[in-house]
Order: C-alpha cells, then sequence, then structure tokens
C-alpha cells in the first residue's frame, strides 16, 4: 500500500498478504498468474474479513492485473464480500422448502434480536452479521440457519435466538 499511513494492525495485514502472494513466485509475465487470483483473494479475505476497494487495488498490483480484472471476480463469486461482516455470520436459508417451514418468521426473529435487517452492516460490536440465503442444500433439515457454516436444522424462532446467545455468550 503506498502514500496511506496505515495502522500498525493494518500494515501487518498488507505485511501478512504480501508474505502469502510473494510465496506462490507470480511472474509478470507468466499469463497463469490469473489463475492464482481467486487463491489470493481467498487468502486476503481470511486476513481482512472482507476485500475492501484498497485491498483489491493492492492485489491487483502485487498480480500483475488490472484493477478491473480483480474486482471482476470479487464481484462474480458470491464468497467474496466487500463490506464488512460480522465475526459470526448468520445466514437463515429462504429456499422454499425452509420458507414453507416458516424461516420468514426465524429472519425476523433474529432481525429483532440483533437490532440488524438481513444483508445490511453487521451489528454494532461487530460479532454478527446476518443474511438471507436462496438455498443452502439441506432441505430434509427445514427451515435451516446457519453460523459460520455451521448448519443448524429444523430452526424455529426460539431456537435460533438460542443458538444466536450461545455466540453471544462466547464474544
Amino acid at each position: 500500500m503506498c502514500c496511506k499511513k496505515l495502522s500498525e494492525a493494518a500494515a501487518a495485514k498488507f505485511a501478512e498478504l504480501d508474505a502469502f502472494i510473494d510465496g506462490l513466485g507470480i511472474d509478470r509475465a507468466d499469463e497463469r498468474r490469473r489463475g492464482r487470483l481467486i487463491q489470493v483473494l481467498h487468502r486476503a479475505q481470511a486476513i481482512f474479513g472482507y476485500l475492501p476497494r484498497e485491498v483489491q487495488i493492492h492485489v491487483a498490483k502485487k498480480m500483475f492485473l488490472t484493477e478491473a480484472q480483480v474486482s471482476g471476480v470479487v464481484s462474480f463469486y458470491n464468497y467474496f464480500s466487500t463490506e464488512p461482516k460480522g465475526k459470526y455470520c448468520v445466514d437463515v436459508c429462504l429456499g422454499t422448502a425452509c420458507y414453507v417451514k416458516g424461516a420468514e418468521k426465524v429472519l425476523q426473529e433474529l432481525e429483532r434480536v440483533l437490532g440488524i435487517k438481513a444483508d445490511t452492516n453487521p451489528t454494532e460490536d461487530g460479532l454478527f452479521s446476518l443474511s438471507a440465503l436462496r438455498c443452502v442444500g439441506a432441505c430434509g433439515l427445514a427451515p435451516v440457519m446457519m453460523v459460520n457454516g455451521k448448519v443448524y436444522g429444523k430452526v424455529t424462532p426460539a431456537k435460533a435466538v438460542e443458538i444466536v446467545n450461545e455466540y453471544k455468550a462466547k464474544g
């Protein structure tokens, strides 16, 4: 990162990302470097928690790519996020089976308890993000919610609150 004074924590994150990219031995002349982009973006998101524009620009420069090439990959894949997420990402499936079995009520209760709407900013304490998904492929467990990828099935609004409270207690 150039020209901008970084906090010590941010500088350490960029240094960790640089070490990872440098370890890949990416050569400007090698067109296969584009094949490493998703791997680098996964690592960058693991380090920063999301992929803000500054990180995307940094990755582009380090990998000898254009900003558009990097941003195109980030915007194409659903896994990548350009907005901060909470420590615990809570996803509620709203696919047909889950919806029919009451997932909308689960989502509404989580929005009420967490004080945020789905697919917006994380809670003020940074602990939770809330998202609505179309289908997670666990229809036999409907309604389904996930926390950081861990699947919880046959969730009621009350059970969803219990689950969130368990994570809240962990901090």
